[in-house]
């Protein structure tokens, strides 16, 4: 009766690992640029003129994606002191006049009491048309991953975590139907190969997402480490805090408060004083 089982578990991890792998190489096979596709995003201030004019915006959503988009769009309005940030965790306008189209959709985002919490700013930026037009920019010219080749991989993560509990729960249920004469060796034996299959594209998966961007291209990685090296080289720019910004994140900010209201690690049921 195990036998069955192994099938089961075998046929999931394998046709799991599968999916996985293949929707990893998907996402890596982006088509090159496109013919006029050009990169228009961003504050004129924020270009990075030794990046091939790409934006401190498209930097941000090649290393972070969306939300990272929306975090820096926040940080710019706070530094021109345009809208406050609580480590609360809560935005606060204070000049409701955006100077671009990211600016004004973080804006309308927060609503018209004029506060909002930081993680439902990044929800409604994250959905925001000009988002969409900078991602399709960006996969145009062949520097970010589609958003459909995300999806997938993610769908693809999540399936091979269902496999591995598979795995492991026909095998418990195996080794509790077993008789008592038999040995249970040569089935925990067999159970284990599926479940290092599993384990083992996982494994693959995550580091390849700690050591490259989910949403940047071959090319959009390699575009990235330039405007690294580049903001490195400026240190002492304050613009360079803002690219410094988008490709690390929330690490590169020295003031704590700053981060607490970035990564949410504040009381977001409180919200700050006026």
């Amino acid at each position: 009766m195990w036998v069955l089982f192994l099938l089961v578990a075998c046929a999931t991890a394998v046709a799991s690992a599968v999916r996985l792998v293949h929707a990893a190489s998907a996402a890596s096979r982006v088509p090159g640029r496109a013919a006029g596709a050009v990169f228009t995003a961003g504050d004129r201030d924020t270009e990075l003129p030794t990046a091939a004019a790409v934006s401190v915006y498209e930097a941000a959503f090649l290393a972070g994606g969306p939300r990272r988009v929306a975090d820096l769009t926040l940080l710019s309005l706070a530094r021109q002191r345009r809208l406050l940030l609580a480590h609360t965790g809560w935005a606060t306008v204070v000049d409701p006049e955006g100077g671009d189209d990211l600016e004004r959709s973080v804006i309308t985002a927060i609503g018209p009491d004029g506060q909002s919490r930081v993680s439902a700013v990044r929800t409604a930026l994250a959905a925001a048309d000009a988002v969409r037009a900078l991602a399709d920019r960006l996969v145009a010219a062949g520097l970010a991953v589609p958003s459909s080749a995300v999806t997938n991989i993610a769908t693809a993560v999540r399936q091979a975590q269902f496999a591995g509990l598979l795995v492991l729960l026909t095998g418990a249920v195996s080794l509790f139907m077993l008789p008592p004469q038999a040995g249970a060796a040569p089935v925990v034996a067999w159970f284990a190969l599926p479940l290092v299959l599993v384990s083992g594209a996982l494994a693959i998966a995550q580091l390849e997402m700690r050591t490259s961007s989910l949403w940047a291209s071959p090319a959009g990685m390699r575009l990235l480490g330039r405007i690294a090296a580049d903001s490195a080289s400026r240190s002492g720019d304050g613009a360079a805090g803002l690219t410094a910004f988008a490709v690390r994140g929330p690490a590169a900010l020295k003031d704590p408060e700053l981060r607490a209201a970035l990564q949410g690690s504040g009381d977001t049921r409180r919200r700050p004083e006026n």
